[in-house]
């Protein structure tokens, strides 16, 4: 084949396993030669409609085959593919139409009010998915008549490695978001990346239900599945009593999350009755699982692979498999087979043995800038094609990298650093948190100290004070937060990062540690407190 990219994957997947199934969504199966179909006419679909080799398609909603179809009828072009965060709000999606410039737009139902609201900035072409579009000036096409009128004429158009397959933007959580482009290479060594490290089969069958958009659920999950011949079932959403059907009646064996899914997973009353016995895998990206977790799952016979990346390095930069999960917990694993990774000081020397710094990754899985933004783009790599991710970690001295904290999030008390990961590790230790979020905010004394946002599980947990002697046998005073809030969810991107940003907005109360909570619902499990200093000492 000519096509040297993912565009020629469909057709190679059908010519070797044409009668395996590819995806399941709501319960309809497409095998791998029925899918190879379906994007072939998309693509002719697309290829009338002007798209050619380097021109965009973007494409809005929530995970769907039409997602899987829309981004490889793209690569069968040599286009390149852009999927949108659908949770965005109109102005926000404005923004990465605008900047990427796609020719087609395909969109899903519940983003028609959104597309509407663009009238001005979508593209000429714009393809409903699901339902008719009749009556509506939403959308100029439906989706599945649109795609049944394309040649099932097979399509071989030169497509190079190097050349840039997706533009995926970066969550945005400060500033507006910056398109990282990635290439065909760096999707396909990622896929070397990830196979290396988990024993994908031809007889996998992988959870789909982070969403797409996002570069884990996409590169990690779909893509390793498809390339090994094994089948996707997708879910539009995640929904805990959903995962559990899906995991009994589709046998699933491969499931991808972040530590909060995974939490509530097993904070369901499911969890000690369902079958899990077909889960043979189990990765956990965004941030390191908590032991506590960890030892839950090994309870159940499950083990977490983890791993550590972003969006512009594809995003495996270190992995640690499931043997090492418990002995090594916290630590993000060693770097992936096909990369490299440095911690660096702010000279740009490596730095030592379990001294902090910044973390740098060159490979092949490495993206080669961001789209439109030759500025962003040079101030991303240092000499020698390292990228600069802008975390802070460490090393230790088996090579095991240890995530201390976005660059950007540290805050400084009384002179001492504080990396917020550090201490939102040490809380979710408390048996009764589920999940946690550190910021730093101004302190008279102190110039900035910790303000922490903690949800308990359904039985509640300690009162703030409770909490904080919890955290004085485990922390060094100045890290432990002198304001602590009781929230009942953390905002959080469409990546599943906790939107950090938006804690820093919300108004401080100045109440007391001993005060009692202020009840959102007079309900006795959902509680917002919001806790003004704690008491803590004047010494350091």
């Amino acid at each position: 084949m000519q096509n040297a990219g993912l565009g020629g994957w469909p057709y190679r997947r059908a010519q070797m396993s044409p009668g395996r199934t590819a995806i399941v969504h709501s319960g309809r199966a497409t095998t791998y030669a029925e899918f190879a179909t379906r994007v072939t006419r998309l693509a002719d679909r697309l290829r009338a409609a002007g798209v050619s080799s380097g021109d965009r398609v973007a494409y809005l909603g929530p995970n769907h085959p039409s997602f899987v179809e829309t981004m490889f009828a793209t690569h069968v072009l040599g286009g390149i593919f852009v999927p949108v965060n659908f949770r965005l709000a109109a102005p926000e999606v404005g923004h990465v139409l605008a900047d990427s410039g796609p020719s087609v737009l395909v969109f899903g139902p519940q983003c028609a009010g959104v597309v509407r609201d663009l009238a001005g900035i979508a593209p000429g072409v714009v393809v409903a998915v699901e339902g008719s579009v009749e009556g509506s000036d939403v959308g100029q096409h439906d989706y599945e008549s649109w795609l049944a009128e394309g040649s099932a004429e097979p399509i071989d158009e030169v497509v190079d490695r190097d050349d840039v397959a997706v533009i995926l933007y970066t969550s945005g959580t400060t500033g507006r978001p910056k398109g990282a482009m990635l290439t065909h290479a760096n999707l396909i060594w990622n896929t070397c990346n990830l196979l290396v490290g988990v024993d994908v089969t031809s007889t996998e069958c992988t959870l789909v239900s982070a969403p797409l958009f996002h570069v884990a659920a996409l590169t990690q999950t779909l893509l390793p599945t498809f390339i090994k011949g094994g089948k996707a079932v997708i879910t539009s959403s995640w929904d805990v009593d959903r995962v559990y059907e899906l995991i009994e009646c589709e046998r699933i064996t491969l499931v991808f999350g972040v530590a909060t899914m995974f939490a509530d997973l097993a904070a369901s009353p499911r969890w000690y009755t369902a079958d899990l016995s077909s889960l043979r895998h189990l990765l956990c990206g965004g941030a390191a699982v908590p032991e506590s977790l960890i030892r839950t799952y090994q309870e159940r016979g499950l083990t977490f692979c983890q791993g550590y990346g972003l969006t512009e390095t594809a995003p495996g930069a270190t992995f640690l498999e499931a043997g090492e999960s418990t002995r090594k917990v916290g630590s993000a694993g060693v770097p992936v087979f096909f990369a490299d990774v440095r911690v660096v000081s702010a000279e740009g020397e490596d730095a030592g043995v379990d001294e902090p710094g910044e973390v740098l990754v060159r490979g092949p899985n490495v993206t080669p800038g961001y789209w439109n933004d030759p500025a962003a783009t040079a101030a991303a790599f240092y000499p020698g094609g390292w990228f600069r991710t802008g975390d802070i970690a460490r090393f230790d001295a088996e090579g095991h990298l240890y995530v201390v904290d976005r660059l950007k999030d540290m805050f400084i008390s009384g002179g001492e650093n504080v990396y917020p990961a550090e201490v939102e590790n040490a809380i979710v230790e408390h048996p009764a948190v589920v999940e946690a979020a550190v910021i730093g905010v101004p302190d008279p004394r102190w110039g900035e100290v910790g303000r922490a946002f903690v949800r308990y599980g359904s039985g509640g947990g300690p009162s703030r004070e409770e909490l904080r002697e919890f955290l004085l046998a485990r922390l060094a005073k100045y890290k432990v937060p002198v304001h602590i809030d009781l929230v009942e969810q953390l905002p959080r991107t469409g990546s599943g990062k906790v939107r950090k940003a938006e804690l820093r907005k919300l108004p401080m109360s100045g109440r007391p540690v001993d005060s009692p909570p202020q009840r959102l619902d007079g309900g006795p499990d959902r509680v917002l407190a919001t806790g003004g200093p704690s008491g803590r000492g004047d010494e350091r």
